[in-house]
């Protein structure tokens, strides 16, 4: 399945789904996968699809090149100087980032490279990311006059704000090393280890219960960013529907049975 193709019939995503993982692979390379609008409105396209497709359990986010993602193309940018069209790209990002929460599926970002700017603020929406040991992750627009207000509603959600407010001010990289210590990645290894590794991740995610898994997301996300008290009312809610679901009555009697839970499949 390929997702928004331009002119040179090139798909700006790719997507391969095979046992239950769907990978999302962003597809210009050359451009160091610049989050334009064409790329934006692949991405989103991709993940419409793939929220309705239940024989779907998990989505790794992956890219082809020398690096995950550059951020947004700042050519695009310049061709359009005016406050209307500079909205719609905003609002179109900040729609397909949110959208990556929404899903059901767990996403997981496979990092190589780069991931600068708006790409950094891909990985930190993404539910898990595991990146290579020579990853580099930046928040630069400050060294071009564009400060990263935008990707730095993500990578707040991930990291200190000390942490966030360095990396916005000096535009400097920081290492793999460096994102993992901080809680933007959750893994880092070496090149040769990086699918393993996330295939680590997806063998665990397909095994679970695709129904509770989707509820669990959705209640995370809910709740994450409330008060100390709605958030306690907005998972509460979620914890006594979800032992109504067959999949927790299931997962309960297997393991007072000591057996390997059935779960319902898709």
């Amino acid at each position: 399945m390929d997702a928004t193709v331009d002119a040179g019939t090139q798909p700006y995503a790719l997507v391969d789904a095979r046992e239950g993982v769907a990978t999302v692979t962003l597809n210009r390379g050359d451009r160091f996968n610049a989050l334009s609008l064409p790329m934006i409105a692949a991405l989103e396209a991709a993940f419409d699809d793939l929220e309705v497709d239940r024989s779907v359990r998990a989505i790794v986010l992956a890219a082809r090149g020398r690096g995950f993602c550059a951020g947004h193309d700042l050519k695009e940018m310049r061709a359009h100087p005016d406050l209307a069209w500079q909205r719609e790209l905003f609002g179109a990002c900040g729609r397909m980032m949110q959208k990556i929460t929404q899903l059901p599926q767990p996403v997981i970002a496979r990092v190589h490279g780069i991931a600068t700017a708006a790409g950094c603020q891909l990985v930190s929406m993404c539910d898990l990311a595991v990146a290579v040991d020579t990853a580099k992750f930046a928040l630069p627009g400050v060294n071009v006059g564009v400060f990263c207000s935008t990707p730095a509603v993500g990578v707040a959600r991930n990291i200190a704000r000390k942490r966030v407010m360095e990396m916005l001010l000096t535009g400097d990289m920081i290492d793999a090393p460096t994102a993992l210590a901080w809680g933007l990645v959750n893994r880092v290894v070496p090149e040769a280890g990086l699918d393993a590794a996330v295939k680590a991740f997806t063998d665990i995610i397909t095994a679970r219960s695709p129904a509770v898994v989707a509820l669990g997301k959705r209640a995370f996300y809910q709740q994450v960013d409330r008060g100390l008290a709605g958030a306690y009312e907005t998972a509460g809610e979620a914890m006594a529907r979800n032992l109504l679901e067959p999949d927790a009555a299931e997962g309960i009697d297997a393991f007072l049975g000591k057996r390997p839970p059935a779960w319902q499949r898709p």
